[in-house]
């Protein structure tokens, strides 16, 4: 990779090796903020770099990610999963998350990464997570769902490229990647539709609402508005109370508004609907906005080891380009989902 200096001579890996006395090899290493490569080597590299006027070539670069990507790579580094669950256990008992874990984790591979889960609890403080961290000389971390809302206090998010999982976690506002919600509701409710359903509702827990920005909502509307032979139906949001408080605002809604199908996050819905004598899918229908981690087979595939994948390789790209820190302005990546049929929801559109 080379561009024309200020003397208009290219300027090469080599060049730049040859004015600090090193190898190519360690140049290349120390511009990709290579882990190996001493972050005092790295300042030096990249100050005569742009002092020499070098700039990478967009084609060879493009060419060194494919080959990269296309062959083993000896693991060198390694790329933090940071778990700050209550019980470690729960966070990839979910299977959504653990295809997180299994997509992020055979991109990183790839790439010659491995990908390690750290703690984050009365033991592992802030601080000595980030003394790990950097005597490991890890500079990449994934953040996972997190039920609760980890205390990161003092931890110095300028010396890492941070991305997170889902809209869970209110701290840090690094970059995100997660399922298009507003999208794949649409999808549900068009699908849903075909199938013959015209009284269509959705049940959520009202502080999942709060989470997700409101995204569920949305798409809920909108699959409502491009519908024009659909009864509309408000959502059903419960909110944390007794057992029995919510189950007087479920049979509420129910005998107000007569949904013939619900679309829910809820993973124990048909439970709940048995207790009204309601049975799933003879008396009512209901399908998912994930199809894992729930008896509901019919709804949502939000490709979740997509996701995984997608969120490394973000992170690499963040690694590479030396961002550090939390952006001012943060990206979003949102992965489309797919419909899966299954018998909680049948077709009736004959």
């Amino acid at each position: 990779m080379s561009k024309s200096g200020p003397s208009g001579k290219h300027v090469t890996l080599r060049d730049i090796g040859a004015a600090l006395g090193v190898s190519h090899s360690t140049v290349s290493l120390a511009l990709r903020d290579h882990p190996r490569i001493s972050e005092k080597m790295r300042a030096k590299v990249k100050s005569k770099a742009e002092e020499l006027g070098y700039q990478p070539d967009p084609m060879l670069a493009a060419l060194a990610t494919y080959r990269r990507s296309r062959t083993d790579q000896p693991i060198t580094a390694s790329i933090a999963w940071i778990n700050a669950w209550p019980d470690p256990k729960d966070l990839r008992a979910h299977r959504e998350f653990d295809s997180y874990w299994q997509g992020a984790s055979k991109a990183a591979e790839k790439f010659g990464y491995r990908l390690e889960e750290f703690r984050l609890d009365a033991n592992f403080t802030p601080e000595r997570l980030h003394q790990i961290l950097d005597t490991r000389g890890i500079r990449g971390l994934l953040l996972p769902p997190h039920h609760n809302q980890p205390d990161w206090k003092n931890f110095p998010w300028d010396k890492y490229s941070v991305v997170r999982f889902g809209r869970t976690l209110q701290s840090p506002s690094c970059h995100i990647v997660t399922a298009d919600q507003v999208a794949n509701t649409i999808l549900a409710f068009q699908k849903m539709h075909e199938r013959g359903y015209r009284r269509i509702g959705f049940v959520a827990h009202n502080f999942e609402f709060r989470y997700n920005g409101m995204l569920f909502e949305l798409g809920y509307i909108g699959g409502q508005r491009m519908i024009d032979d659909c009864v509309k139906l408000p959502p059903l949001l419960l909110r944390r109370r007794k057992p029995d408080e919510v189950r007087a605002s479920l049979r509420a809604w129910l005998d107000e508004h007569r949904p013939d199908a619900i679309f829910t996050t809820l993973t124990d819905l048909p439970a709940m609907l048995k207790r009204e004598q309601l049975t799933v899918p003879d008396d009512i229908a209901v399908a998912a906005t994930t199809i894992l981690d729930t008896n509901v087979d019919s709804g949502i595939d939000q490709h979740p080891e997509e996701i995984g994948r997608v969120g490394f390789l973000m992170l690499n790209s963040l690694i590479n380009d030396g961002s550090r820190g939390i952006p001012d302005i943060f990206r979003q990546i949102l992965v489309e989902g797919s419909w899966v049929d299954g018998s909680s929801l049948p077709d009736r559109s004959a």
